[in-house]
């Protein structure tokens, strides 16, 4: 969502190994057209802060699921497979929210500890717009604490996102059977490299060599890994930002079409409103007159 949905990040640590707590906040836009949540490796929770939406997801090419949420309703997500949302806020209030990724060694030591099965067959069921008391209080002691003028303690919150991982093992945790392994996911914060350098050089030619070192990876690994994360290429997720952008811009801008396809690294507006209306179904023009 970075660069297409206005946000502030609260804490992130993009040169951990993968163990790190992964945390942001968005102050999101009304209305949120259509895009992908990737299947990474680490469990994530999406907290509402303030505002109200009605929330629509669904698998890819599924039926939309709607869920109207409000303050302290939360989505637990720890799904093998992608999909996508949307969303329109409801009323005057903005519409904020809290990502937190678990970290995944600790999850996994955790689960161990608790279940009586080995921590890596343990994984989360899916929760949608629900409200649990005790998420609520672990998740606003986080947000308190990192929007502290001040430094935040890691102490502190080691302490309550572990925590907070034993009441979802507690409460959420079921056994994993079979399916694609975890490990073979992106870590979320490879992943988020990778989205914000495409995010950097949104105007230019995709380069799948400068996303792989971006991840770490070889070209080839990165490719599958991506693929089994997002369930789509790299070089086809680009295009998708692309038109998410544009798509921002349209409803944001005065600009022209052929300024936007120029910003977008299209060499025509003709050649953008092909791209275009292949991927959304109708040309830029029908869609900034609907």
């Amino acid at each position: 969502m970075d660069g297409f949905v206005p946000s502030r990040n609260l804490l992130k640590n993009d040169d951990a190994p993968g163990n790190d707590i992964y945390m942001q906040l968005y102050a999101h836009q009304h209305v949120v057209d259509p895009f992908l949540v990737p299947a990474v490796r680490e469990p994530m929770l999406v907290w509402v802060v303030r505002g109200a939406a009605l929330v629509d997801e669904r698998e890819l090419g599924g039926i939309w699921q709607t869920a109207h949420v409000k303050a302290h309703d939360f989505f637990l997500i720890h799904s093998q497979n992608p999909y996508e949302i949307r969303w329109q806020a409801q009323g005057d209030a903005p519409f904020e929210v809290l990502h937190l990724y678990l970290p995944l060694p600790v999850f996994e030591k955790l689960a161990e500890e608790t279940s009586t099965s080995r921590g890596r067959n343990i994984t989360l069921r899916e929760v949608s717009g629900q409200r649990d008391d005790k998420v609520s209080t672990f998740l606003e002691l986080l947000y308190h604490e990192v929007i502290r003028p001040f430094p935040p303690s890691q102490a502190f919150i080691e302490g309550i996102v572990q925590s907070l991982i034993v009441h979802l093992i507690r409460e959420y945790g079921q056994t994993q059977d079979g399916g694609t392994p975890l490990e073979t996911r992106l870590p979320a914060h490879r992943l988020h490299r990778v989205q914000t350098y495409l995010q950097a050089h949104i105007g230019e030619k995709f380069d799948l060599n400068a996303c792989a070192r971006e991840a770490g990876l070889s070209p080839y690994h990165f490719s599958r890994l991506f693929k089994k994360t997002t369930g789509t290429t790299p070089s086809r997720y680009f295009i998708a930002q692309k038109i998410a952008k544009s798509q921002q811009l349209m409803r944001e801008s005065d600009l022209g079409i052929l300024e936007i396809a120029l910003m977008l690294g299209y060499e025509s507006s003709s050649h953008f409103s092909q791209i275009f209306k292949r991927e959304t179904g109708m040309t830029p023009r029908q869609y900034r007159q609907g």
